[in-house]
């Protein structure tokens, strides 16, 4: 009887373990996002100081909160023009 719940690989069949590598859009798509994340920041936080004194609170979000949105809002504008 044979048994079919191990898999026996020889030496000269081993194969080498994969690394895994990003797709070129994703490295592209994540560089994108940090030059426009970077854009963003100073207005954003001009943005965000203006609404905190203007309404006297710091609850709503951050200027890197805000950067982060608008990041994300324009990437994939930016790809979706190809």
């Amino acid at each position: 009887m044979t048994d079919m719940t191990t898999d026996f690989v020889d030496e000269g069949e081993a194969e080498a373990p994969q690394t895994q590598v990003r797709p070129k859009g994703q490295t592209e798509f994540a560089v994108y996002f940090v030059i426009i994340f970077i854009a963003t920041l100073p207005l954003a936080t001009l943005t965000w100081a203006m609404q905190a004194i203007k309404t006297r609170s710091f609850t709503d979000k951050g200027p890197m909160a805000r950067a982060w949105t608008q990041a994300r809002i324009i990437t994939p504008m930016i790809f979706s023009a190809y």
